[in-house]
């Protein structure tokens, strides 16, 4: 009985050495030892998660944690395509200097807490304060998507009215012997305006490997402005044809000129029926005091005396 106990505990012993051995094989087997730890010690990063807290920026700590909360509740109470319009929005507006999708989503969380909060402080504990509070977190959350629409709207404006110059620059550098990338360059440095911006984009995105088509294309998508997407359209098809792209460009030169005079002569038809409200409001009422106010007083003074 001894002999067969003492069998049993040595048969374990070596199934647990086995055991051990196979889990000391298995898992340090993958771990680094030697030169190999000291380089992946010296290439590792420490990323913001591994720092203490106290030890990051306020900007880390407080900023972007509430930012990113904000962002996060925009997106659950957008409907779906929304970040897709919002890049389109963002396109439109020129993509402004350090705005993001993100950002924008962060800025629209924000409006609505604080607009929601505006609201309920202005209404107080009542069913109007809740009315306020709602009204108010509607118009934060939309407040950001209407500036940049409005930004937008403004920058197609300004894209409409440069473009015919920059096309004649274009037509001139192209007609002179210039190649159309470099005349596109030269149109890029010299115009101002938001016109340089987009075929700077245009000529960035045609070295970087796109076709020409498939980069104009962009341009017409990025844009509102129908002249533009005409100018694209064609010289988009003229491309593809194998035309020449300077008689092209001369005639979408000679097509956006009479397109402006155009529409500078539609806005003056505009100014009569835009300048009758004020004239009505303003201007008739002073007229008529200076004209008839005297005739009126000595009218009164006259018939007060006969009675």
């Amino acid at each position: 009985m001894g002999s067969q106990m003492l069998l049993i505990f040595a048969a374990a012993s070596i199934a647990a050495a086995a055991v051990m051995l196979f889990l000391v094989v298995a898992l340090g087997s993958t771990a680094l030892t030697g030169t190999a730890r000291s380089l992946a010690l010296i290439e590792h990063t420490v990323s913001q998660t591994e720092v203490g807290r106290n030890e990051l920026p306020v900007a880390d700590r407080l900023i972007r944690p509430f930012f990113t909360g904000m962002k996060d509740l925009a997106l659950r109470l957008s409907p779906s395509g929304t970040v897709h319009r919002l890049s389109h929005l963002l396109d439109l507006a020129g993509n402004p200097v350090n705005m993001t999708t993100e950002k924008l989503l962060g800025y629209k969380g924000a409006g609505l807490l604080v607009g929601a909060l505006a609201g309920a402080l202005y209404g107080g504990l009542t069913l109007k304060g809740v009315m306020y509070g709602a009204v108010g977190a509607a118009a934060g959350f939309l407040v950001p998507d209407l500036m940049v629409y409005n930004n937008g709207a403004k920058r197609q404006e300004v894209l409409r009215r440069g473009l015919a110059d920059a096309l004649d620059m274009l037509t001139v550098c192209v007609e002179a012997g210039q190649g159309f990338d470099s005349a596109l360059m030269h149109v890029a440095k010299s115009v101002e305006g938001p016109v340089a911006g987009e075929f700077a984009r245009v000529l960035a995105e045609i070295q970087i490997g796109k076709s020409r088509g498939d980069a104009f294309s962009s341009l017409s998508a990025r844009t509102k402005v129908t002249e533009i997407r005409t100018f694209v359209t064609a010289l988009v098809q003229a491309d593809r044809l194998g035309l020449p792209i300077g008689s092209v460009l001369r005639e979408q030169s000679v097509q956006m000129r009479l397109i402006r005079r155009q529409r500078a002569e539609e806005q003056a038809q505009k100014v009569p029926v835009k300048i009758l409200f004020p004239m009505l409001l303003c201007i008739f009422p002073a007229l008529f005091i200076v004209i008839i106010g005297p005739g009126a007083i000595r009218m009164i003074n006259t018939f007060s005396g006969l009675n």
